[in-house]
Parts: C-alpha cells; sequence; structure tokens
C-alpha cells in the first residue's frame, strides 16, 4: 500500500513538472543567440524588415538576434533549413508570399508544405505593387489601356521580376480580369524590370512604388494603378486595379513563422515583441522608405492569412498558365 502511495506521489511530480516545462521554457528563451533566416540576399526586402527588427528584438529579449541570408531558388533551402531546425523558437524564418503561397504551385515536390510545417508568428508588413506605363504611350487609366491593348492585340508587353514572381502573378491576373493580352517579358528581379522598362523595353511594368517614383516624378513613366484592394494612404491619387476587377488584391506580403511544434508561450512572446519593434521610430522609417506598411497580426490570424493566401495564389498560378517543375 505504502509503495503504490509513494508510486502515485511520484506520477504526481512528474505531472507537475511536465506541465511546468513549457512555462519555464517560454521564461527562459531565448538561451542563446538567435538565427534569423532570410532567404534573399542582402537589400532585399525581407531582409531589410530582419535588419530593421534585430536591434529591437534584442533589446526586448537580451539575447543577440543573428541575421542569417540564404538566397537562391525561390528561397526553397532556406524553408529547409528552417523546417529541419529544432522547434524551439532559436531559428526565425524571414518569408514572404513566394516560400509560403507561391511556390506550393511552381514545384511539383516541395522540402516543406507551407501549411503543415511553420508555426506562424506574425505577419510583419506588406507591400503594394504598382503599374506604370510608358510616358510616351497615350494611357492614362485603366479603360484606356483595355483600348489601346484591344486595338493592338499582342502589340504591349511587360516587365516582371520573373516567371512565378508575385509581379508575373498580379499583373496575369489583372489582365485576365480585364480581358486583354499584354506579352509579358520576364527578368531576373526589380532591379533588371524597372531600367529594362525606363530603357524602352517593354511598354509597362510592375514593381514597389520606391523603384518607379523617381521616373514618374520626372515625368518619363505614369502610374496607371496600384494592386491594393483599397488606395494606399501614401499614394491617394492612384486607382486601385479593384476599381476595375472587382475583388483584385495582390500584395508583396512578408513575415515570420518558426518550426512546426514550436511552444504557443514561446510564439506568442515573439509576436509580441515584433508587434513592439514594428513601431520603432527607426523601423517605421525603413519599412516606409520600401513602400512598406507594418501590419502585426496575431499568429492565428497570420495563420488564417497564410491559408487564405494560397487558395487565392492557386487559382492565380492556373490563371498565369505556369507549368510546375
Amino acid at each position: 500500500m505504502k509503495s503504490m502511495l509513494r508510486i502515485g506521489r511520484l506520477l504526481a511530480c512528474m505531472s507537475v513538472l511536465a506541465s511546468a516545462a513549457p512555462a519555464a521554457q517560454a521564461d527562459d528563451y531565448p538561451t542563446r543567440p538567435v538565427r534569423m533566416i532570410v532567404p534573399y540576399a542582402p537589400g532585399g526586402a525581407p531582409d531589410v524588415l530582419a535588419r530593421s527588427l534585430a536591434p529591437g528584438l534584442s533589446e526586448f529579449f537580451k539575447q543577440q538576434f543573428v541575421i542569417e541570408n540564404r538566397p537562391g531558388a525561390g528561397g526553397i533551402g532556406a524553408a529547409e533549413s528552417v523546417v529541419r531546425a529544432a522547434p524551439d523558437g532559436q531559428v526565425l524564418f524571414f518569408s514572404d508570399i513566394q516560400q509560403l503561397a507561391i511556390n506550393p504551385y511552381l514545384f511539383a515536390k516541395l522540402p516543406y508544405a507551407a501549411d503543415k510545417d511553420f508555426t506562424p508568428v506574425t505577419l510583419a508588413a506588406t507591400i503594394p505593387l504598382y503599374i506604370a506605363v510608358q510616358s510616351s504611350l497615350n494611357v492614362h487609366n485603366m479603360a484606356e489601356l483595355v483600348a489601346l491593348a484591344k486595338a493592338r492585340p499582342g502589340a504591349l508587353t511587360y516587365g516582371s521580376s520573373g516567371i512565378g514572381s508575385i509581379h508575373h502573378i498580379a499583373m496575369e491576373s489583372m489582365l485576365h480580369g480585364l480581358g486583354i493580352n499584354v506579352v509579358h517579358v520576364p527578368y531576373k528581379g526589380s532591379g533588371q524590370s524597372v531600367p529594362a522598362f525606363m530603357g524602352g523595353e517593354t511598354s509597362m511594368v510592375i514593381a514597389a512604388y520606391p523603384a518607379l517614383e523617381q521616373y514618374v516624378r520626372t515625368g518619363k513613366a505614369r502610374f496607371i494603378a496600384v494592386t491594393t484592394l483599397e488606395r494606399p494612404a501614401m499614394t491617394p491619387d492612384i486607382p486601385a486595379v479593384s476599381e476595375t476587377v472587382p475583388g483584385y488584391d495582390f500584395s508583396s506580403e512578408m513575415g515570420i513563422v518558426v518550426p512546426a511544434g514550436t511552444p504557443q508561450t514561446v510564439v506568442q512572446r515573439l509576436s509580441a515583441a515584433v508587434a513592439r519593434a514594428l513601431k520603432q521610430p527607426d523601423t517605421v522609417v525603413r519599412l516606409k522608405a520600401m513602400g512598406a506598411t507594418a501590419i502585426a497580426s496575431s499568429p492565428d490570424g497570420y495563420a488564417a492569412n497564410i491559408r487564405n493566401n494560397l487558395d487565392k495564389f492557386g487559382k492565380a498560378v492556373k490563371l498565369a498558365d505556369i507549368t510546375p517543375n
């Protein structure tokens, strides 16, 4: 009888210790410098976001947050490295919409499942895309674009940052909604597509506002639309595509995820710390400079956002007629 009582007490103690483990882990987090995996080279939007948030996160947690750039292959290798990491919050993935919503439809086989292998922490920022035309074209709005495209079928071209990029997919979705054909000319990033456009290689281009603003300001190009559902506060005079194509809404998004299985206590602390860091003046200035808007969501909110994007981009990739590799 006494031995059974001892066993009962032992099991009770083990239960208490087990239930206390996640809380202790959260209280101790992080136990060493945190790796921040960025799937692009230095200077890209997720890299700027990571470097903007790192000081605030370091201050909040009293631990170093180290950026690790792993560019190439659409971020597949970077995503895989995060999936394989221990689920303890010591590795963060500064992903964008490419890894979490587009890659699943571009590749027949991926080393990760966007909706299962990550635990969402927060949506951090969005970047609207702008459509500009050559000033020499007699196009000032979407109606004139439709009229010109129908009058000269196949004559107009647009530059994007590459096949399967959000720029390509967003543009093809718009053209489908307008019922017109404009020939796609893919480049390796906006760093190529915008200069090519300004050199007269394409009739139109789609890119972030900062990449185009100087050319529009000097009269070399003209904005005709922005890809968000509503007009952004910073450009209230530029019409949204949705004003012509109801329901249209495409933006580049950046968020933070961790390996699946990371304790929710750690995830919640990270989410709160990111929300705090996004409000720091230096971060606000840097995000604004690249045309981004800070949006701190809850982990559940970001999970819902990822699911919605997977549905939306699944349909959009089909419209773009992209064959999975």
